[in-house]
């Protein structure tokens, strides 16, 4: 089993080189995170949650771990983020459950060391 916590410390920790190698794509690239998940018409737990279906079912290891913390910290419960991964299997077939069970196994990590 992954180690969901460390998986994210270990992408923030080459976010920051690849920041140093390539700033000015990142720093846009960081402008659009922003906004895409500030208060809007959606709430940003719920666009969360939305990454989070979209990171399982395109199979994204590193979406999941930053999708489950970060909707954890936008204040998602358990079962928001277990139907996230429902609806994620409906759109995206068998391979969606594997990935499905990595958020479910990162969001009890990240619930065990107090996210």
């Amino acid at each position: 089993m992954k180690n969901f916590p460390a998986h994210y410390e270990e992408l923030n920790r080459w976010m920051e080189t690849l920041s140093l190698a390539i700033p000015d794509s990142m720093k846009a690239f960081g402008a659009l995170h922003d906004a895409s998940l500030a208060q809007g018409a959606l709430d940003p737990k719920t666009k969360e949650l939305i990454a989070l279906g979209i990171a399982i079912t395109v199979r994204c290891d590193g979406c999941i771990s930053y999708h489950v913390h970060d909707a954890l910290k936008a204040g998602a419960t358990k079962e928001e983020i277990a139907e996230t991964v429902s609806v994620s299997i409906l759109m995206g077939g068998g391979p969606s459950v594997v990935y499905g069970i990595e958020a479910m196994q990162a969001l009890s990590q990240y619930l065990e060391v107090g996210v």
